[in-house]
């Protein structure tokens, strides 16, 4: 194994590793292993791994990892908040000396993890809850025309029948801002640090399987009394949101573990198209052995670094 002193880039000058990839792709292993060999820490960028109460529907590691498990499921979550707990904790690891290895499947999580989004903060529960009850009085045709009015540009980005996106673009509105701008940045190139970023590249079959796999070992270790304990106590608008959740915990075993199973490949589809849009992502193939996984990405890592400034990406 290499470790962090086969690679004096990395030691000399610590910089963020960031991997993405689709649900079921291998990242935490992947990560971890990573992390291993340039004396590193990993940094979870995955919305609902944030929140305590739901360990196996969202795939929590078993090692302790940053910012997993650091709200509880009554927590309304927000991307603003995630950055700020992000921001921290890579600065504090480059500060020691060791290698921030960021991961998740969260795209949105991922670059405000790993750049200046400007996110507005978060509202509070007051304002969601306002525009929730005008949403669900006026029905999606007539909130979605309010948002129009409001701001066209965020309503021309969101679906009419999307209820989540709709409410949070109409609070955004009463915080002066709009979901438009932060849309704008995402792909920008710039990061906070020196970052290599890899995308984790699995055959569709292969990834196929693992879904179906991971799923059924999601039942077998008690998911469906996860899912029914996190319902049964208080749960925000954000956590509730985990994937599956309601269908696990309320339909009848078989097709509670077909629908996690179709819900999971259509987000490891969205997974996919957010890999293929983030600039400066190096796509590695991992469909073999996390070992060599791990060591094609320090090696490219530590390569990346000893170019001269603004060659790196």
């Amino acid at each position: 194994m290499q470790t962090l002193a086969g690679n004096p880039a990395l030691r000399s000058a610590p910089s963020v590793v960031a991997i993405f990839g689709p649900t079921a792709s291998g990242k935490t292993a992947v990560a971890e292993a990573v992390s291993a060999r340039v004396a590193g820490e990993v940094v979870s960028a995955d919305s609902m791994q944030a929140y305590r109460g739901l360990p196996i529907l969202t795939a929590q590691p078993e090692r302790p990892t940053r910012l997993v498990g650091v709200w509880p499921l009554s927590h309304e979550g927000s991307v603003a908040e995630y950055a700020q707990l992000a921001h921290a904790a890579i600065d504090d690891l480059l500060a020691a000396g060791r290698t921030p290895v960021v991961t998740g499947g969260t795209g949105l999580y991922l670059r405000a993890a790993l750049a200046e989004l400007e996110l507005p903060p978060a509202p509070t529960p007051d304002q969601r809850a306002r525009w929730e009850e005008l949403y669900d009085r006026l029905g999606p045709e007539r909130a979605y025309g309010v948002l129009a009015g409001r701001d066209p540009g965020a309503a021309a980005h969101v679906h009419p029948n999307d209820r989540r996106r709709i409410v949070r673009a109409l609070e955004l509105t009463e915080l002066s801002s709009s979901l438009r701008p932060a849309t704008d940045r995402l792909w920008a190139a710039e990061t906070r640090r020196p970052t290599s970023i890899f995308g984790l590249d699995v055959p569709h079959d292969m990834l196929l399987e693992r879904i179906e796999r991971r799923a059924a070992s999601m039942f077998a270790a008690g998911v469906v009394e996860e899912a029914r304990s996190a319902l049964a106590g208080t749960i925000s608008s954000t956590a509730v949101q985990a994937l599956g959740l309601r269908d696990v915990a309320e339909l009848p075993r078989e097709q509670a573990l077909e629908s996690l199973v179709v819900r999971t490949r259509r987000y490891a589809a969205y997974q996919r198209k957010w890999m293929r849009r983030m600039p400066g992502l190096v796509s590695v193939n991992a469909d073999r052995p996390v070992d060599e996984i791990a060591h094609e990405i320090v090696e490219m890592a530590s390569a990346r670094q000893r170019l001269p400034a603004g060659r790196a990406g």
